[in-house]
Parts: structure tokens; C-alpha cells; sequence
């Protein structure tokens, strides 16, 4: 911190209970009380270098008895006692030092006081002025400088403290982010646990990424001011060109410090406790409630109507460009809004800011508790339906990942996945929302409260074709249908309506086709689809059999299906390529039948490995050896056995 040191002389005054008295030879003629304070002082120090002191000593008449000595009031001097007390010493040229947390007190109350060079040369106010400079070229300086400037309102400002320490922070925090290099997709913390559910820090992926790149270094400084020297802070940054990214982090951490419902597993008591740990009290004396800071929490502790305005302005100072905040923090501030009641705009703000990135929120944080006034589920259904009515919105095709069904269909493969990516890094948003949406229906699935129609309703939000298979929405109607047993015939196949039996995997399948919840029909369809499926598959297999050893031209297939020489007919088959290749190189066709074999080899022990799970799973072997018979899969592995014995 730096100091400037004032005055020669030694210490000659003594604190008496409240009162300051002057050890010198000569008897002190002048009292000053400022407050509860007295100070018993000589008139000469104080005239030769206040002109307002000498104005009111001038002024001063003594009582009609002539008793007394000449006492003055000083109770709006800015800074009070303490302040008129460094300024006393420097009248007497007592030794004093100035730093960053005195310095903007002394200044102001010199300026009251008018202890200009007109009374004396280098007075207290060029002494301020000049060691202002240096504080002000020093970041921690300035914050401390700025954080006193609370104390000594409107002088602070009147005097352009508070723009000069705004000015300088904001030049040095912006000279560092722009020498920061810019990183992204940083990961997010999921450690906490929050009834029952695994939930992360309100850390955002914005202020992870500042960290990892060293932008954050002023994010903790700043968040012990108050809420609105911080927004004058933020807007000064935003005008010198801050990033956006900087801003966010930095009001995140703000917010996080100052509320504590953010942190799902914190109370609000806990949260006081930790702010007062650090043992420092206020900034100053004379603070609003609204203009509480964190460090003094442990002071007096915000009311719900001061947290409820200090979150509407948090939610309005964040930047309006998306990804900038995370949709973790913002789910946070969401529910946070709804338990302190905050206005709709607010609330929706933060909905529209929410559904424009929902693809980012985790399931657990988007289990919303309801708190509304007439409570019927558990978790706010219609705020996340509002959510996901603004993603759907907000998504244009264009850059946003939102695959239209034709896009999907001539890309081939999962939806949104370019050929040779990897699913997990390459999903569309859209595909993402979709599993994301069929988790939080399974989660709520339970609740006995939660209606049909609203059920239906959101998972109808999202379109069929933003799922590449259906095990997800199979799995929510399931739990459903398990906590509703009273739903009638018409309204489980209502219901079923919802799911794509074509999309179903095959652990999907076999369980569906034994689930006794389901409406019969559904069941049918199952059956149906997966018949039709293992039939296309063997059919796939034995058309390159066939093929593979049928020379040239064209010969009938044991299925009745013509089918000719050539690339062409398997097309559809992954293994075409890998059979011709086979068939060219094998002399007089010996590799081709071993390939052949094998594969029925692996065709034997995959339907011996299905029949043993549909055991397991309690399937009577009568439905096993029906299934078989309506697929036609054991005459098509007798008939290639046969054919293989016969070569």
C-alpha cells in the first residue's frame, strides 16, 4: 500500500474518553465537537490554515456571562471524527501518514474545511491531491480508495473522486483482458449434492474459462463494493471495450458472493457467516440497505425486498449476448427470482436468456422447485415448458444446430452428426434438448399430481425427428404409466402416441414387448417392428451369401426375391464392399465360403445369445421358437447349412 508521510513534529495529542486534548505549554482557547467527539484546541494552528475554521472563530459570540471558551460544531464534516482529527495534526504539523484508506476522507474533508494554498503554501488539500496520483496508479489502491468513497457521499462525487477510481480501475482491467487470450468450452464442477441430486458450483463456464486464462484476476477485488459502485464499474468497462465474457464472469461472481440461494446447499445464515468470517466490517458508515456490499453482510443482513431489487439489477447489468453467462447460473438466478418473488420481466428475462442456450443446462439444474402460490407438483412444469417454447423459437437453422428433417435424412446416420464425427462431440443442439427433455420427463414422471395433458404437452415440444431413438421418451411413459395406474385404455394409448416404436432399441424392444402397462396395440406394433427389422437384417446377410457365391447373372433368392450380380443389388449392405473385395481375391471361391460360414457361425451364437436374455427376462420358449419361425430365421440358417455341406 502506498503511504505519504506529513508533518515533523511528535504526537502531542491525547484521547480522554471522547475527548482529544492538546499537550502544550499553552492553555487551549477553542473546542471543536464534531459528533460525540470534542477536541480541545488553540486558535491560531487552525486559523492560519482553514478558512472555514477562521470564518466561525471570527464569527463566534461568547455567552452574555463571558464564560466559556469559543466553541464550534462541526457535525457534517465528511469523514467525522477520524478525518477532522488527521486534519487537527496536520494544523499543528503533527506527523501523519496518508494511504489509500484515509486518503479520499482526508481530501474530502479538507475541501470542507477550504484548507487551500490562499491561507497557506502546500496545504492539506495539494498534499491529497498529489498523493491521490499515486494511489490511483495502483489497482489495489484504487479499489480500497474507491470502497471509502461510501462513506463520505455526495463530496466523494462533487469532487470526482468516485469517477477518477472508477476510471483508473476500469483502465487497468481492461488492459489486461485485452492481453488475455480468449478460452472456451470450459468444463463446469459437478460436486455438490442437492436433495439427492448431483449439482455443481454456480461457477460458470464463463468464469472458469477467465480463470484458465488468467482474466479473473479482478473478479474477487471488485466484489466487495457496493451494488451501485459496481454498476457504474461494469458500465465504465463496457464503454473502454471490456469483452463480454470478462463482464459476465466478473457479475457472476459478483452475484454469487452476495446470494446465497445460488448455492443450492447453502442457507441464507450460512452464507452471512461465511461473509463476517473474514473479520472486516463495512466500507463506511451511512450506507442504505441497497447499498449493502458482501464484506458487510455480517453487519445487517439484507431483506428479501434488497435482495430482490439487488437480483433485478444483476439480471439487467448482464450482457444480452448469448453464452456469455451460463445457463448453470442463470437456472440459479431463475430459482432464486421465483423464491424472492421478482417481477415477471425479470423472470422472464432470465427464461428467454435460458432457452436461447438451453442445450448447455444440466438435468439437475433445470429441476425448477415450484413455489408458486398454488403449488400441485413438485417441480415447475410450466416454466420449463415456457423455457423450452423460447429454445424452439430462437432456433433458425442457421448456425444453431437445429437439423431440419430433410438435412437429417440426406446426411444419413444420427441426427446432426456429420459423417466420421463422434456423437458425443458433435450432437446438434436440438438432439441434446431432446435427451435432456426426455430425462426431466422421467424425473417428474412420478409425481401423482402431475396431469396428462401437461405431460403430453412438453414432451410433445419437442419433434420426432430430434431424437435418433426413443428409449429416452420410452422410458418417461413407462414411469408414467407406473405412477398413474389409473389411467384408462384410451388415455395410454393417448399417451403411447408419443413414442416411435420404429426407434426403439432392442433392449427397448424386449422390454416393451413383456411391459404389461402398455396399451395392447403398442405392444403389437413392438412386435411388429422388430420382426420387421431382424427380418431385414438376415435378409441383408444371406442376399450377400447368395450373391457371393452365385457367379454371374442373376439367380433366385431363397426368399423368393430376385436378386443380380453386382455392387448394386447389396448397396444397402454395410458388408458389400468387404464380400467383393472377398470374392476377387479367393481362389475358385474357397475364401467365400469360409467368410460365409462364419458369418452364420456369428448369426448361430448371436440368436443363442438373444434366446438366453429373453430367458433371463422370463419369455416362455414357445415365444421364442414363434418369433424365429414368423421371422423365418432358422429355415434361412438350415437352408444356408445345407448349401454350405452340399459346396
Amino acid at each position: 500500500m502506498a503511504t505519504m508521510k506529513l508533518g515533523s513534529k511528535p504526537e502531542i495529542f491525547v484521547l480522554q474518553d471522547l475527548t482529544w486534548r492538546c499537550t502544550t505549554e499553552l492553555e487551549s482557547d477553542v473546542v471543536v465537537e464534531v459528533g460525540e467527539m470534542s477536541f480541545y484546541l488553540h486558535k491560531f494552528p487552525l486559523l492560519s490554515r482553514s478558512g472555514v475554521l477562521q470564518r466561525m472563530i471570527s464569527e463566534y459570540q461568547a455567552p452574555a456571562d463571558g464564560g466559556g471558551m469559543c466553541t464550534l460544531q462541526l457535525d457534517d464534516i465528511p469523514g467525522g471524527a477520524k478525518a477532522f482529527e488527521l486534519a487537527a495534526k496536520f494544523c499543528y504539523d503533527v506527523k501523519i501518514e496518508l494511504n489509500a484508506l484515509n486518503v479520499v476522507c482526508l481530501r474530502c474533508a479538507a475541501e470542507y474545511l477550504r484548507m487551500t494554498d490562499d491561507y497557506a503554501e502546500g496545504n492539506l488539500i495539494t498534499q491529497a491531491e498529489c498523493f491521490l496520483v499515486d494511489v490511483l496508479a495502483n489497482w489495489k489502491d484504487s479499489i480500497k480508495a474507491l470502497e471509502t468513497c461510501e462513506g463520505v457521499l455526495p463530496t466523494a462525487e462533487d469532487l470526482h473522486l468516485v469517477s477518477r477510481c472508477i476510471t483508473a480501475l476500469a483502465s487497468k482491467a481492461c488492459g489486461s483482458d485485452a492481453a488475455a487470450p480468449v478460452v472456451r468450452n470450459a468444463s463446469v464442477d459437478k460436486d455438490a449434492l442437492w436433495n439427492g441430486i448431483r449439482s455443481g458450483d454456480t461457477t460458470s463456464s464463463a468464469a472458469a474459462a477467465a480463470a484458465a486464462a488468467g482474466m479473473d484476476w479482478w473478479y474477487e477485488d471488485v466484489s466487495f463494493l457496493s451494488l451501485p459502485m459496481f454498476k457504474r464499474l461494469i458500465q465504465a468497462m463496457e464503454a473502454k471495450g471490456m469483452r463480454d465474457e470478462s463482464i459476465a464472469g466478473a457479475i457472476m461472481f459478483y452475484a454469487g458472493r452476495f446470494l446465497p440461494g445460488l448455492k443450492r446447499n447453502t442457507s441464507f445464515s450460512n452464507a452471512l457467516a461465511s461473509y463476517g468470517a473474514d473479520g472486516s466490517g463495512g466500507a463506511g458508515g451511512g450506507m442504505s440497505s441497497r447499498n449493502i456490499t458482501p464484506r458487510a453482510a455480517s453487519v445487517s443482513a439484507p431483506s428479501e425486498g434488497d435482495q430482490r431489487y439487488f437480483l433485478e439489477e444483476i439480471v439487467a447489468l448482464l450482457p444480452t449476448k448469448k453464452g456469455v453467462a451460463s445457463t448453470k447460473f442463470l437456472l440459479g438466478m431463475l430459482r432464486t427470482a421465483m423464491l424472492l418473488h421478482a417481477s415477471p420481466l425479470c423472470r422472464e428475462n432470465l427464461e428467454r436468456r435460458i432457452g436461447a442456450q438451453l442445450e448447455d443446462a444440466s438435468l439437475d439444474d433445470l429441476l425448477v422447485p415450484n413455489l408458486g402460490y398454488h403449488v400441485e407438483t413438485l417441480y415447475d412444469i410450466d416454466c420449463v415448458q415456457r423455457i423450452l417454447d423460447y429454445f424452439m423459437s430462437s432456433t433458425d437453422g442457421i448456425g444453431t444446430g437445429y437439423t431440419s428433417p430433410a438435412l437429417a435424412e440426406e446426411g444419413g446416420g444420427s441426427l446432426g452428426i456429420p459423417q466420421g464425427a463422434t456423437p458425443s462431440s458433435s450432437l446438434s443442439p436440438i438432439t441434446m434438448v431432446a435427451k435432456l427433455m426426455d430425462g426431466f420427463l422421467a424425473e417428474v414422471a412420478p409425481d401423482t399430481n402431475l396431469k396428462l395433458p401437461k405431460f403430453q404437452a412438453l414432451a410433445a415440444v419437442v419433434p420426432d425427428y430430434a431424437r435418433p431413438v426413443d428409449d429416452g421418451i420410452y422410458r418417461a411413459i413407462d414411469i408414467y404409466l407406473k405412477s398413474h395406474p389409473w389411467l384408462s385404455e384410451s388415455e395410454r394409448e393417448q399417451l403411447c402416441r408419443l413414442l416411435n416404436c420404429q426407434k426403439l432399441s432392442l433392449e427397448a424392444c424386449t422390454h416393451a414387448a413383456q411391459n404389461e402397462r402398455l396399451p395392447l396395440r403398442v405392444v403389437v406394433q413392438v412386435l411388429f417392428f422388430e420382426q420387421l427389422r431382424l427380418r431385414t437384417s438376415i435378409a441383408g446377410w444371406f442376399f450377400v451369401s447368395d450373391n457371393a457365391a452365385g457367379g454371374d447373372g442373376a439367380r433366385p433368392h431363397a426368399g423368393g426375391a430376385i436378386v443380380p450380380k453386382g455392387t448394386a443389388a447389396i448397396a444397402g449392405c454395410p458388408q458389400a464392399d468387404a464380400d467383393s473385395d472377398v470374392e476377387g481375391d479367393a481362389p475358385d471361391g474357397k475364401e467365400t465360403i469360409t467368410d460365409v460360414k462364419a458369418r452364420v457361425s456369428d448369426l448361430e451364437k448371436e440368436c443363442k445369445s438373444m434366446k438366453q436374455e429373453i430367458r433371463r427376462l422370463g419369455k416362455p420358449r414357445r415365444s421364442w421358437s414363434l418369433l424365429t419361425r414368423k421371422c423365418g430365421f432358422g429355415a434361412k440358417v438350415q437352408q444356408a447349412q445345407t448349401a454350405m455341406s452340399g459346396k
